[in-house]
């Protein structure tokens, strides 16, 4: 299916969002959840899987639908087109902070590999399918990194990352070890496996895995800072376990709301 061409403008620092803009009878398609707003002219059709086998019969939806399925996302995506007759423009959000990618797939050989939720919005025709990795270490250990999505097509996928974002371009037989949680995105003449980092200790006290992500050039791999895996249970971790709040800032927080003074002051008077 030929590629719609879009032009885009991605807005925001730390929480961002992508502007498309659609030619008459252009298409985007979205991760849903992800529309911000979108012009009057635009219609909106929720479809199985990413639309790309609107033409292919209901098996070839079916099985979008399912690769979908796998990889934990929802089995629809939502089709935005221009029924207008001039530009129109729809913009999609960002889900947590971080940075919007733009991916010409005509430039990264018409594949990228990218994590289960990094996907946000593409040209109509991108087509989104599923990536698995072929050592079964990476089955076994590989937690986040061994289903991936899998991005195809000639035109413009945008991902989106946590907190800060690394491009690395890795020479041949260049090596880098990675948290699986960290890796965004990378091509596929990468060689990606799952390492073992030896120490027990290290797991129990460091606070991180027993494995490693294991990526070797030649190719171009996306690193983010801030999976958003981390981000949850970080706030999780915050939040207080028994109801009510949690007192930041203060040594007394913590006394005066639920300890001494909150009991002298709190109507103790028999």
């Amino acid at each position: 299916m030929a590629m719609d061409v879009v032009d885009f403008e991605i807005k925001g620092s730390e929480m961002q969002f992508v502007e498309i803009e659609l030619d008459p009878g252009e298409a985007a398609v979205g991760e849903a959840g992800s529309l911000m707003y979108m012009d009057a002219g635009i219609s909106m059709d929720t479809v199985f899987g990413d639309g790309s086998a609107s033409t292919g019969g209901l098996f070839n939806k079916l099985l979008g639908a399912g690769k979908r399925l796998v990889t934990g996302e929802s089995i629809f995506t939502t089709v935005y087109t221009n029924q207008g007759r001039g530009k129109l423009r729809v913009a999609f959000a960002a889900p947590y902070p971080g940075k919007i990618l733009p991916m010409d797939l005509r430039k990264l050989g018409g594949m990228l590999i990218c994590q289960k939720d990094a996907f946000l919005c593409a040209a109509k025709g991108v087509s989104l399918g599923i990536y698995f990795q072929q050592k079964m270490s990476v089955g076994f250990f590989g937690g986040e990194g061994f289903i991936m999505q899998k991005l195809e097509g000639d035109g413009l996928a945008f991902v989106h990352a946590g907190g800060t974002i690394l491009k690395r371009e890795l020479e041949p037989g260049q090596t880098l070890l990675i948290d699986t949680g960290c890796i965004v995105a990378f091509t596929p003449d990468i060689s990606f496996e799952i390492q073992y980092v030896g120490k027990v200790k290290t797991a129990l006290f460091g606070g991180e895995g027993l494995f490693l992500a294991k990526v070797t050039g030649p190719g171009t791999v996306w690193l983010q800072s801030l999976p958003f895996s981390r981000l949850a249970s970080r706030v999780f971790a915050a939040a207080p376990q028994r109801g009510g709040s949690r007192e930041e800032g203060s040594v007394l927080g913590g006394v005066i709301g639920g300890g001494l003074l909150g009991g002298i002051f709190g109507g103790d008077e028999e």
